[in-house]
C-alpha cells in the first residue's frame, strides 16, 4: 500500500514571504481532512537559519486531532529533538544526515561524523520516549559540491543506520540531481537487503522529470513517498535556486495512472490544494 507523506514544512521553509501562524494552522488543518499518512508539519531548528518554522510549537498548538495522519517534526539536533518531544502529538523526529560533508556543514552546522553522533543520542531519546526516528539521507543521489558520491556510500550509510535500529530511512534528492537508473539500483538493492527497514522517497524535481522518479523508485519496490501540495519547496540551505518538491497532485496522478490504490479523500485534498493557493500567494 502507498504511504502518502505530505510536506508542508518543506513547502514553507524556503518561501520567501513570512506566512502568519494562523494561516499555517488553517493550511495544515485542512491537510489533516486528506488522510495521508504522515503530515511534515514544522521544524525545531534555529529560528535564525529557518525564521519560517520559529512558530512550530505556536502552530502544533492550533492544529486539530490528527485521526489516523501521524505528525512528524524535523530535529537538526539533541536540543531540538527534546523540544519535539515535549508533544505527545508528535509520532516521527526526521533528521536530515547528508552524506555531503559540505551540505552537512550548510544546513546543521556539523560535520557528518558530529552529526552521526547526535543521530545516536537522538534515536536513544526515541526509544525512550515513544517516539520513531526518520533519516533523511540528503544528497542521497549526489551533490552539487565535488563531495565524494557514488550508490556504495548510499548502501554503507544505510547499513549504519539499520545497525542502530532506525527503521524508516528516505532517500532524498536534494538538489534534483537523481537519475532513473541510480534510484532503481538503489532501491533495488536495498528494500530486500533490509526487510525490517521502510525505505522512502523524497525527491526534489523540475516539473518535466517528476513522473520518471516515481516510476524507478516504484517499480523497484519503494512504497513510500514524499510530496508537497503544487510541488512548492525545497531545501533554502541547498542553494539559491530551489527545485520543487514532488508535487501531490502529480503523485496521485501517478497512481491513477497506474491503478494504484489512493488512500486519500479526495474532496478534501481539493479544498487543500485550494487554499495552498491562498497560503502560497506572491
Amino acid at each position: 500500500m502507498m504511504r502518502f507523506i505530505e510536506c508542508p514544512r518543506d513547502a514553507m521553509q524556503g518561501w520567501p514571504e513570512h506566512i502568519p501562524a494562523a494561516d499555517k494552522i488553517r493550511y495544515l488543518n485542512a491537510l489533516l481532512d486528506v488522510g495521508f499518512d504522515t503530515l511534515d508539519f514544522g521544524s525545531f531548528v534555529s529560528a535564525k537559519a529557518i525564521p519560517q518554522m520559529a512558530d512550530t510549537t505556536e502552530v502544533l498548538k492550533g492544529l486539530k486531532p490528527a485521526g489516523n495522519t501521524k505528525l512528524l517534526a524535523i530535529i537538526a539536533n539533541v536540543r531540538g529533538a527534546t523540544d519535539a518531544l515535549a508533544f505527545d502529538a508528535i509520532s516521527y523526529l526526521g533528521f536530515p544526515f547528508s552524506i555531503s560533508e559540505t551540505f552537512q556543514l550548510r544546513n546543521t552546522n556539523k560535520t557528518i561524523a558530529a552529526s552521526l553522533e547526535e543521530v545516536q543520542m537522538i534515536q536513544e531519546l526515541c526509544l525512550k520516549h515513544g517516539k520513531q526516528l526518520v533519516i533523511y539521507i540528503s544528497m542521497g543521489f549526489g551533490n552539487p559540491y565535488g563531495d565524494p558520491y557514488s550508490t556504495e556510500i548510499v548502501l554503507q550509510w544505510a547499513e549504519r543506520f539499520a545497525e542502530m535500529g532506525i527503521s524508516i530511512l528516505s532517500l532524498a534528492d536534494t538538489v534534483g540531481v537523481a537519475k532513473p537508473d541510480d534510484i532503481a539500483t538503489l532501491f533495488s538493492r536495498l528494500i530486500p537487503a533490509y526487510p525490517g527497514v521502510e525505505f522512502g522517497a523524497h525527491f526534489h524535481s523540475t516539473p518535466q522529470a517528476w513522473e520518471e522518479k516515481i516510476a524507478a523508485a516504484y517499480d523497484n519496490g519503494c512504497r513510500r513517498f514524499d510530496s508537497a501540495m503544487h510541488g512548492i519547496g525545497g531545501c533554502p540551505m541547498a542553494q539559491d535556486d530551489l527545485v520543487g518538491n514532488i508535487a501531490t497532485e502529480n503523485m496521485v496522478a501517478f497512481c491513477e495512472k497506474r491503478g494504484i490504490g489512493i488512500p486519500l479523500d479526495k474532496e478534501a485534498l481539493f479544498k487543500a490544494g485550494a487554499l495552498a493557493d491562498e497560503v502560497f500567494r506572491h
